[in-house]
């Protein structure tokens, strides 16, 4: 039997108030008085107060990025592109600030400024060849874990699949509850389920271990404060819930929710978080209790799920996402075991499809 020599986060700063170090971080980065510090910014926080704080200096790029869609292959390299064409050194750090989706843009960013090709080239498992530059996640949106994990989740031409590397680790996290603060209780919810929903599969699957166990119930009790208890310490501990339910899925994997919200994500286009909202909705067989606690905290924070989205589709584009979804093999095998393939039928997956 292999055993997987698992990577994680090698730095990490916790605290409110703590993106006040990141000017120290990068210092530490700056040898030379040339050296250069790449921060990918969630445009939503552009003109805002945490867009002045940015510590950019004279010599920097500073790009704001823009994620009301899904991150793509092709976004990756147009940013790569950009950076490349701003200064053909390769810069110290790559930043990235903003919620999942930002920061799965700043590793693959920072993965394709030293491997070469497009990006679509590396989605799948340990395709990357050369370490990545320096780079650094801070979330300020809390719940998809992608501030601990080993994998950059990119719609490519093919699939929705991610770019799966011990490289792709961020070599320093920050994470400063204070960030979090005032992100609109939709999507608040929706990317804090993202976290709770990586417990469930986790728990609930045959890779499971005691050291994806340990995270994942502990991220899981935490998740119960937020949603069903709404703390006073609230923000910290949806942080460290995302951090520890990120954790959770390093040692063991997900399962069915991620692999039909990732056919809904790559086809509709719908964002991580509330696509395994629909998904997870519908998987009362899977995770019956999962899915009840959830339409608890639906329920007290008055969240409404669109309903009926494929209802009513073409067959083909029904077809499209049950091959996305059926594609998603180590999940499946997470879910059911060696086996798998003769119980994720077409037909099975259709017919979760069209209750959403």
């Amino acid at each position: 039997m292999s055993f997987k020599n698992f990577k994680c986060v090698p730095k990490m700063i916790f605290g409110r108030g703590s993106f006040a170090e990141l000017d120290n971080v990068l210092d530490t980065e700056r040898q030379h008085a040339d050296d250069f510090v790449v921060f990918l910014v969630d445009d939503v926080h552009q003109h805002k107060p945490l867009g002045t704080r940015v510590p950019a200096k004279a010599q920097d790029l500073t790009i704001y990025v823009n994620v009301d869609d899904e991150p793509t292959t092709a976004q990756v390299d147009a940013l790569t592109e950009q950076v490349q064409a701003f200064n053909p050194k390769l810069p110290v750090s790559v930043v990235g600030l903003g919620g999942g989706a930002t920061m799965d843009l700043a590793k693959a960013v920072s993965l394709m400024l030293t491997n070469p090709g497009g990006s679509a080239m590396y989605q799948g498992w340990d395709l990357i060849k050369h370490p990545a530059v320096h780079h650094i996640g801070i979330p300020t949106v809390s719940g998809t874990g992608a501030e601990a994990s080993r994998t950059a989740v990119l719609c490519g031409p093919v699939r929705k699949l991610g770019l799966n590397s011990d490289y792709t680790v961020f070599d320093q996290i920050i994470m400063d509850s204070e960030l979090i603060d005032g992100v609109p209780t939709d999507q608040w919810f929706y990317t804090g389920m993202d976290c709770y929903i990586h417990c469930v599969e986790s728990l609930q699957g045959t890779y499971l271990n005691e050291f994806a166990k340990a995270f994942a119930e502990k991220s899981m009790d935490l998740c119960r404060e937020v949603f069903l208890g709404d703390h006073p310490e609230k923000d910290d501990k949806l942080m460290m819930a995302s951090y520890m339910g990120g954790m959770s899925i390093a040692y063991s994997q997900v399962g069915a929710c991620h692999a039909v919200s990732y056919g809904l994500g790559y086809v509709l286009g719908y964002h991580h978080g509330i696509g395994n909202c629909l998904a997870f909705d519908v998987l009362e067989e899977f995770y019956p209790e999962g899915v009840a606690e959830f339409r608890q905290m639906m329920k007290k924070h008055n969240i409404v799920l669109p309903k009926n989205i494929c209802k009513d589709l073409p067959d083909e584009t029904i077809a499209k996402m049950v091959a996305v979804t059926k594609s998603m093999g180590p999940l499946w095998d997470n879910v059911y075991g060696s086996g798998w393939e003769e119980k994720v039928t077409d037909e099975m997956l259709t017919k979760l499809f069209r209750r959403i």
